[in-house]
């Protein structure tokens, strides 16, 4: 039965491969069709040109929206490679290299949820993903947050004693040498490794991953102080607490806490209102995460971390919310294992947010039009912090539900 089993898992290789790429092209297309602008991957274009050729890295505006460089030096001292392309073919590579990534995403939260996973499931997991919002929004603007993603769930998914656990941690660092967020990962890792050993004396794997993670990150940034010496004083000096660089907080792509208090209270700048939130949210997540570390749940424990990443950072565009894919795969594989009409609504509700680009149903663009939305408007433009907190909370109830349900 085992040798008839791997058989057919064999056959549905081909086939989910065949539905991937047919669904890669249809995405292709509708994006050329859309004639996206890749925006953001061209800022970083022009960085590597500013770097090559010597220039004040965070004086630099370009594009047609004037758009600053808001990412540590490292990462342009990444982007340089980009400056040997033409136009197009920098778009065609940048657009191959997302949906490989995506792939790999897809298989690493596989390997984080379910480990016993065929590789055909990834395959059907990045064909639908392509679509969701987050990821479309990521390849239309040629952003890089499935290649952070990707570092981060490469650390995560490693085992003690497994094939590169020795490296464990190096991808968070790099991660948050290109840009800062993907810090919290060390963070929790280290609140997590210091509860294991004040539980049972055992600490080493996180404490240890999340050390070699500072380690890195530290490398990563003295390579780019030694290259960019006046660009890094600049960065960690004043660039690095000026979050208005990055855009007005209240627009309706900014999907953390901050973005939705500026538009809950009509103000671009909600202050110690966000200050405080984001202090409670930051110690409720990181508590979450550790709990479920604790109980050896790296699923729920890495999906918390993120979820509260994305809401405790000054700015969380739609397009970094790509974590959405082993949000959705956590909840559906707890709703088809527990059942329960409340674990199916909730595992419904949350892929629907993500894959319904409700977010730009509300007024929004030039004008700062946000500052004015009404409630239900409001409600909209929160959808995806919702969902992070919706999923804090069911990772925080989770112990006692399972207990209900056994």
């Amino acid at each position: 039965m085992t040798v008839i089993a791997f058989a057919a898992a064999r056959r549905r290789v081909p086939l989910a491969a065949g539905v991937c790429l047919l669904s890669f092209a249809a995405f292709w297309l509708a994006q050329r069709a859309a004639e996206v602008s890749m925006i953001d991957l061209m800022v970083y274009r022009a960085e590597g040109e500013t770097v090559r050729a010597g220039g004040d890295l965070y004086a630099l505006r370009t594009t047609e929206a004037h758009l600053p460089t808001t990412y540590p030096p490292f990462a342009a001292l990444l982007f340089t490679p980009l400056t040997l392309l033409d136009t197009a073919a920098m778009r065609t590579l940048a657009t191959v290299g997302n949906l490989l990534l995506l792939v790999a995403f897809a298989h690493l939260s596989l390997r984080l949820i379910a480990p016993h996973a065929r590789v055909g499931a990834a395959l059907w997991v990045a064909a639908l993903a392509v679509w969701a919002e987050p990821v479309w929004t990521t390849l239309r603007y040629g952003q890089i947050n499935l290649l952070l993603a990707v570092l981060v769930l490469w650390d995560l998914t490693r085992r003690p004693g497994g094939p590169g656990h020795r490296w464990a941690g190096v991808g968070i660092g790099l991660a948050a040498a290109i840009k800062l967020t993907p810090a919290l990962f060390a963070v929790f890792l280290l609140l997590a490794g210091v509860a294991e050993a004040a539980r049972n004396g055992h600490w080493r794997p996180p404490v240890r991953r999340a050390c070699v993670g500072v380690a890195a990150f530290a490398g990563a940034t003295a390579l780019a102080a030694a290259v960019l010496p006046y660009d890094s004083r600049r960065f960690w000096t004043r660039m690095v607490f000026e979050a208005g660089r990055v855009g007005f907080p209240e627009d309706t792509a900014n999907q953390s806490l901050r973005g939705v208090l500026a538009r809950l209270l009509h103000t671009p700048e909600p202050g110690l209102w966000w200050a405080a939130g984001a202090a409670v949210a930051g110690a409720a997540g990181l508590g979450v995460a550790v709990a479920a570390a604790l109980r050896g749940e790296r699923d729920w424990a890495a999906v918390s971390c993120a979820a509260t990443a994305l809401l405790v950072s000054p700015v969380s565009w739609s397009h970094h919310w790509v974590w959405c894919v082993p949000m959705a795969l956590l909840l559906g594989r707890e709703a088809l294992r527990w059942g329960g009409r409340v674990r199916w609504t909730v595992a419904g509700a949350v892929g629907l947010v993500f894959c319904s680009y409700a977010l730009w149903w509300v007024p929004h663009g030039a004008g700062r039009l946000e500052l004015a939305q009404e409630h239900g408007e409001m409600a909209l433009s929160a959808l995806y912090a919702l969902s992070a907190v919706t999923f804090l909370g069911a990772a925080a109830l989770r112990p006692w539900r399972t207990n209900r349900s056994v």
